[in-house]
């Protein structure tokens, strides 16, 4: 194995002799490896497998990470949007024949990317400062892109985000998988949450339809792990995992952040009734967001933040138990149970964020 990837990740190399290659990060989708050079300028760099099956077009997923990425270097290098701060984005390293990427002999689709050093990511929120800074990079990357067209990158994942296919999609698996599997108190209680909360799933997109909410550059997957905090001054100097880039609402950036960031527990609890939703963690991210991101959010983007936090906990929660139901084809997992578990733990986390609606509500007016 160790052979097979020193071959690919010399396909990318162009400043020095490999010293090892090893696995990287706890990502669900993709194979993630971090490649050691023997090299004081550049030591290291970041090689990926992209999962073919999720992402269908790797090469628009490329595309629209070049032109992000681009855009984004372009606005900070003719705007004065950071002073002081350090902040960096990943840079696409080319493959052999000026490529962004490298397809195998066996087909599995490759890609490598610059390293950032002397950061590192955390896989919960430390302290109020830290979510602080989660939400004003959230903040800046939105602004970076917002005067870029949205129409200028590809959906690379059709339906991503769209709660209402995913709700179609379970309906469909569950009348196929009827009874599902055994019915524990834990399965009826995923079955009772998503029925109750049916209606609701069309909130965001009736919004959109309605032309109250519109299509802008979203990072898509803003998990508090894909922001990397400076080793020194706990600044946060860079977002990374860009495969999602595409058009998309705010509002699914926003209510991923804080589903992730606003968990204390973790997401991956067992005691998952034990789950909870931290307004004081909220409050500090929302505050970060609203620093960076304040002028061009309308109205009506704010009025339906709320929403947001709450449906995107619901959205994943659903996701998982689908994918419980029909035999865990999507995230992997490390036992029989853990779909389930996920599925219970946003559930729960929902409800939390239910019981607290006035209290979110109130945050997002003082904020605004």
């Amino acid at each position: 194995m160790f052979e097979n990837l020193l071959s690919i990740a010399s396909r990318f190399n162009r400043h020095g002799r490999i010293i090892d290659v090893r696995e990287f990060g706890n990502g669900n989708i993709n194979n993630t490896f971090l490649v050691e050079l023997a090299d004081e300028s550049e030591k290291h760099f970041i090689l990926q497998r992209i999962n073919t099956h999720v992402f269908r077009r790797p090469e628009l997923v490329m595309r629209n990470m070049r032109i992000a990425t681009e855009h984004i270097n372009k606005r900070l290098e003719r705007d004065s949007i950071i002073s002081g701060r350090r902040w960096e984005v990943p840079r696409i390293l080319l493959a052999e024949g000026g490529r962004d990427h490298w397809i195998a002999p066996n087909g599995s689709f490759w890609r490598a990317l610059s390293f950032i050093e002397s950061a590192r990511s955390f896989d919960a929120v430390r302290d109020i400062g830290h979510a602080r800074e989660v939400g004003c990079a959230l903040g800046l990357f939105h602004t970076l892109l917002s005067d870029l067209a949205p129409e200028s990158l590809a959906d690379t994942l059709p339906g991503f985000h769209i709660t209402p296919l995913y709700l179609c999609r379970y309906e469909e698996v569950l009348a196929k998988k009827t009874p599902p599997k055994t019915k524990t108190p834990e399965v009826n209680y995923c079955l009772r949450f998503a029925r109750e909360h049916e209606a609701f799933a069309n909130v965001l997109e009736d919004a959109r339809a309605e032309g109250k909410l519109s299509l802008r550059p979203i990072h898509g997957d803003p998990k508090v792990n894909n922001f990397l905090l400076d080793s020194s001054t706990g600044e946060c100097v860079s977002i990374i995992d860009l495969d999602t880039v595409k058009p998309g609402l705010v509002h699914y950036d926003i209510g991923d952040c804080l589903r992730s960031a606003c968990n204390p527990m973790g997401e991956e609890i067992k005691d998952w009734e034990q789950t909870r939703f931290d307004t004081d963690v909220c409050r500090a991210l929302l505050a970060g967001y609203f620093s960076r991101a304040r002028e061009f959010l309308t109205g009506h983007d704010i009025d339906h933040i709320y929403d947001s936090v709450r449906l995107i906990a619901f959205e994943l929660g659903l996701r998982f138990f689908t994918d419980y139901l029909e035999g865990d084809v999507y995230f992997k997992v490390k036992n029989p149970e853990h779909n389930l578990r996920r599925a219970l733990v946003q559930f729960k986390l929902a409800e939390s964020i239910e019981s607290q609606g006035d209290a979110i509500g109130a945050i997002i007016r003082d904020l605004t």
